[in-house]
């Protein structure tokens, strides 16, 4: 029986005489309902018919819930129902879904048995996705090749700290086929076998009991293992999200439209963040700060690690949140008001109470958890790093980032918060989820892996990531060469920020003294590899190029609340019809225009670029190249490559010590000629919750080549109604043509 495609979501109920197969899963009766999943995505939801609510418990998608297109308990043989531009055919035996697109084209299929598994088609396309991290490397990592593509072997889905190339893992079940298609197992939690070519099969745990739990302090606490809690694993609940992902970016936006939309994190969080562990005192600690500024380094926060995990940290032993007087001789609220004085914010590193006080992290106990920050922030502090959790179940962890995001706001309510959290899952982007890659090593294959790692979190996870710049534990591989190649990486990731043991070698200016400062690790760096004068200034030339990205940067940011594309692009976001593009996983986009190509491999005098089709400009040249192939480009130890797409209105500020500081010199708007063009620039007062309101302004620039006219306008909608007056420096690349435009909110053609 055929159902009419009709304007109107239609409730369809089978049962009775006509039924031909009940619907059953592990031996239970089950009822399957379509709802719609953003613009183009459905959900499907298989569950036990005595399972009382109409959907799964679930804290990575919004409260909100698109009411059933169609449900069925039993099928007396093939159904159809329409979910906006989807057609989706259900059979019984086995139960089959099959999710086309318009003119019948393919995206899905899935196939249920009787124990729950669940095939998927593969097409023989890159699948990529899946959370942060990867394998653990073998015997040989040091020459294999790191994973992007996730086919090819099964993958446990297990969340754990790991120290190897590819830091700690946080898996979330989303699929990004670059074929066209996604998937994201919402419930219940369970492997992905990747391991067949043709076809992907997801794997549902077995129902779990409550427990084990160990003594952690003077608690008895359950190990949640990063597992969604025992009580939410139901035999026989499936739910799955189907997307059409042959726009990738619409995928994108209808990733975030389940889970939320990301809020803006404070401006000064895009600059450079400088983490330090073993402490002397206060005074040397704000000397740190007046180098920064001596030296002309950009930077906007310190971060500061608790004592247990540093010999001698800011606070007495963790858990802690009382300062350290062996460290602070003066006032803390002082000596923090002086910090800010030299325009730093400050971040400290936490551990959860949990540990000795609460079983666990819910809604009951946030509010007396958050209390005891309280006399923190009044003192000035500006951030948080929540270390460890990893004992906290799926929903504990995002649980935490609530925390994070609506404590500060509790206590400061028109000031955004930021925090860095080691553990996360999709879902935490609407609570300002940021995440670190954990402690990885300080070796040359952990900075290629960490390429990898940043795509497929971005992907599937959230749009702010980052990895320790240099690697966390030290290794006789650990040299000014490595730290820069890692700096200049780290110049293009959400989160830019130094930190790891030996820690005097993550100074930018480390790699210049003649002692290693305190060490930490059993296999430190080479003494020898000091007094090398060359790493400073090229630190601080990446250090410049990041803050003079900040416009672009801080727009890409919004991108990210505004249509779900992170900040950090896979190569397939934005040219999906590129076969080689797709399994790229060594290169990425910053943004929509620059193309990011890290430096990886000891000693490196050239880099391989695969370029998509179309004109590009070397960044550091001027070059004019043509893409559609992969080039060699020439690199010295200063030189990272990056290319700009013809057509990019790439927007570049004057150079910056931290992100607040006051310029006069007018924005460059920088047009890349070769191709027509377009972008935008937003911009809001970088600290508060005003966007929110619609306090912002966004400008639109399109640029004609063959007439060579550039429009400027202001985009006026309900998230952004507010104009700037400001001065552009309009350069054209190549040939330098300037021109310097009063920009005052109304629209302005200019001839160039």
């Amino acid at each position: 029986m055929k159902l009419p495609l009709l304007p109107f979501p239609l409730l369809i109920f089978f049962s009775g005489p006509l039924a031909a197969e009940l619907l059953t899963t592990a031996g239970k009766p089950v009822e399957l309902s379509v709802r719609a999943a953003g613009e183009r995505g459905v959900r499907l939801t298989l569950k036990p018919v005595e399972f009382a609510p109409e959907l799964p418990a679930n804290p990575a998608l919004l409260d909100s819930t698109a009411a059933p297109v169609a449900r069925w308990r039993d099928l007396d043989g093939p159904q159809e129902a329409r979910v906006g531009e989807l057609q989706i055919l259900v059979r019984p035996v086995p139960l089959t879904v099959r999710v086309t697109a318009a003119g019948g084209r393919l995206i899905q299929e899935l196939v249920v048995d009787a124990a729950g598994k669940v095939a998927f088609a593969l097409d023989g396309q890159p699948v990529l996705g899946l959370g942060e991290g990867g394998p653990r490397p073998g015997k040989d990592w040091q020459h294999a090749p790191v994973e992007f593509d996730r086919r090819g072997r099964m993958e446990d889905m297990v969340p754990r700290w790991q120290s190897d190339a590819y830091g700690s893992r946080n898996p979330v079940a989303v699929l990004a086929g670059t074929g066209g298609w996604g998937l994201y197992f919402a419930a219940p939690w369970g492997k992905i076998d990747l391991s067949k070519p043709d076809r992907g099969l997801f794997v549902p745990n077995e129902p779990r009991v409550a427990g084990p739990r160990q003594t952690v302090g003077n608690q008895q606490q359950q190990l949640g293992k990063g597992l969604p809690p025992a009580e939410s694993v139901v035999t026989g609940l499936l739910d799955v999200f189907v997307f059409d992902a042959r726009q990738p970016a619409v995928f994108m936006k209808d990733l975030a439209a389940i889970s939320g939309p990301a809020v803006l994190p404070p401006k000064w969080a895009l600059g450079y963040m400088q983490s330090h562990r073993t402490l002397e005192d206060d005074v040397a600690m704000l000397q740190i700060v007046d180098t920064f500024r001596e030296k002309h380094i950009p930077m906007d926060a310190v971060i500061y690690l608790g004592t247990g995990f540093t010999p001698r940290g800011w606070n007495k032993p963790q858990p802690s949140f009382e300062f350290n007087p062996e460290v602070f001789k003066h006032d803390p609220a002082t000596v923090l008001s002086d910090f800010h004085a030299r325009n730093t914010k400050v971040v400290l590193h936490m551990v959860p109470w949990d540990r000795d006080r609460l079983p666990v992290l819910d809604d009951a106990h946030l509010g007396s958890y958050w209390k005891e920050h309280e006399a923190l922030v009044k003192a000035g502090v500006d951030g948080w790093w929540p270390d460890e959790g990893d004992w906290f179940d799926l929903h504990e962890r995002l649980t935490r980032h609530q925390l994070y995001y609506q404590g500060p706001l509790s206590s400061q309510p028109d000031r955004r918060p930021w925090s860095l959290h080691r553990n996360g899952y999709l879902g935490i982007a609407r609570w300002g989820g940021w995440v670190w890659s954990g402690d990885t090593q300080s070796t040359w294959k952990s900075l290629e892996a960490q390429i990898a790692v940043g795509i497929n979190h971005s992907l599937s996870l959230s749009p702010f990531w980052g990895s320790d710049i240099g690697g966390f534990f030290s290794t006789p591989e650990l040299t000014g060469e490595l730290y820069l190649r890692w700096f200049q990486f780290g110049a293009f990731c959400p989160s830019f920020r130094s930190h790891g043991r030996t820690w005097w070698t993550r100074l930018p200016w480390g790699w210049g003294l003649d002692s290693l400062g305190p060490v930490e690790d059993r296999e430190p760096p080479k003494v020898s590899e000091l007094n090398n004068p060359a790493i400073e200034p090229l630190v601080r030339r990446y250090a410049e190029l990041r803050y003079r990205l900040l416009s672009y940067n801080y727009t890409a940011a919004w991108q990210a609340r505004d249509g779900g594309l992170p900040m950090m692009r896979a190569l397939w976001l934005h040219y999906p019809e590129d076969p080689k593009a797709r399994g790229i996983g060594n290169e990425y986009l910053w943004g929509g225009d620059l193309l990011v190509a890290p430096v990886f491999q000891k000693g490196a005098t050239s880099r391989d670029v695969y370029l998509p089709v179309g004109k590009w400009h070397d960044f550091w040249s001027g070059e004019i190249v043509d893409g559609g192939r992969t080039v060699s480009r020439p690199v010295d130890l200063g030189t990272m490559p990056l290319y700009v797409k013809a057509g990019a209105i790439l927007p570049l500020d004057p150079v910056r010590q931290y992100t607040a500081e006051p310029v006069t010199e007018p924005r460059v708007i920088r047009v890349h000629t070769g191709a027509d063009g377009s972008g935008v620039l937003y911009e809001d007062d970088g600290g508060s919750q005003g966007y929110l309101k619609g306090e912002a302004a966004v400008t639109s620039f399109s640029w004609n080549d063959r007439e060579r006219k550039l429009v400027i306008e202001p985009r006026v909608s309900t998230q952004a109604r507010q104009t700037k007056p400001q001065a552009f420096r309009i350069e054209l690349v190549p040939g330098g043509t300037a021109k310097v435009v009063e920009y005052t909110g109304s629209s302005l053609t200019i001839s160039l």
